[in-house]
């Protein structure tokens, strides 16, 4: 069984086991998290497609680690004008790991 949800401004398909990186929610390490945004849930051939989410759909995950990604390093260079500028960002996530599809 699978299910297809929206965190973060972004869609992810999930299935029991699964683990992964999202952007960052306030929940402690070892804590439970619930996603009731369920844009379709598939078990095999019986597939269920919300308008926009499927009734009842729930999933439910454990956190395993919060943390920070690899550095992105930004250079703004102009050519004889004496002029470089540098930035660097890290962006925080959250990692998953699923316990449960129900719809």
């Amino acid at each position: 069984m699978y299910a297809v949800i929206q965190t973060g401004g972004k869609q992810y398909r999930v299935a029991p086991g699964d683990k992964l990186r999202i952007e960052k929610l306030k929940a402690a390490e070892g804590e439970s998290v619930e996603f009731d945004k369920v844009l379709m849930v598939g078990d095999g051939d019986d597939v269920k497609i919300g308008a926009p989410y499927v009734a009842g759909g729930k999933v439910t995950a454990t956190v395993t680690a919060q943390g920070r990604g690899k550095k992105v390093e930004i250079i703004k260079f102009r050519r004889r004008k004496h002029h470089m500028k540098r930035q660097g960002h890290r962006q925080a996530y959250t990692e998953l790991e699923i316990k449960e599809v129900s719809a």
